[in-house]
């Protein structure tokens, strides 16, 4: 059976103490919540801090990004290992602003997921279509190229380990979401690429988060969606409140 997962990314918000005191208060929340796994993904400032104060809860915690590169002489860079030594246990990988903003392609993205691999760290491994292609009918391709061009060069073991986030870029920061149905469309879509390329087994076993606007209002009817396995929570994973009732609403 597929894990159901509420995945929070702060992305570059909160500083260190802040960031401490919001994880506090969601393992508060979430102690006695075992329906579904609850990931945050912070900062790398805060990783330490944040996996000392959710010890002793079953929150797990995630990077936001990881280096294609071991070590070595790479200024500003923090390699998988670094990640992985903080007791992290999940990073998140070709976010679309990742993509956008720091030109990270498929090659790339290709390395940094066999790195995290080798570190024992679970890639949550993002795709998703821009706007323009949303509106010219490419999504499927974009997508199914995304997949091809990062991850199913995996054997199937070690696509095994990992997460999936359909993130439609278009939706992104922008208020707009996709519907159940276009979200239910585009997991059935990604799990059946799964079952051509592995086997219906392991695409049966794929948790494939949603991530693109969701709140608290919205939550319920997208995972309500039988392929729809959470949410990777932007947003909303801030604000104590409405990120306890996305995951409720697994």
């Amino acid at each position: 059976m597929r894990k159901n997962i509420v995945a929070g990314n702060w992305k570059m918000n909160t500083i260190l103490q802040d960031g401490i005191n919001l994880a506090e208060q969601v393992k508060e929340l979430v102690i006695n919540s075992p329906h579904c796994d609850v990931i945050l993904c912070v900062p790398f400032t805060h990783l330490t801090g944040v996996v000392k104060a959710v010890e002793g809860s079953m929150i797990g915690v995630g990077a936001q990004n990881c280096s294609d590169k071991e070590s070595g002489a790479y200024t500003g860079e923090i390699s998988a290992a670094m990640v992985s030594s903080t007791g992290a246990k999940y990073v998140i990988l070709g976010h679309s602003e990742r993509r956008t903003y720091f030109g990270e392609r498929d090659e790339i993205l290709k390395e940094k997921v066999l790195i995290a691999l080798k570190n024992n760290l679970t890639p949550i491994f993002c795709i998703g279509e821009v706007k323009e292609e949303r509106q010219t009918n490419k999504q499927n391709d974009i997508v199914k190229g995304q997949l091809e061009g990062s991850v199913f060069n995996l054997s199937a073991e070690d696509f095994s380990k990992i997460v999936l986030a359909y993130e439609p870029v278009w939706a992104i920061g922008t208020g707009l979401t996709a519907t159940p149905e276009q979200a239910q469309q585009m997991h059935a879509f990604i799990r059946q690429l799964i079952t051509e390329k592995y086997d219906k087994i392991i695409a049966q076993n794929t948790s494939i988060l949603y991530g693109g606007s969701c709140n608290a209002q919205n939550a319920s009817t997208l995972f309500a969606n039988p392929d729809v396995d959470g949410g990777l929570i932007g947003g909303a994973s801030l604000k104590i409140i409405e990120f306890k009732a996305i995951i409720d609403a697994l």
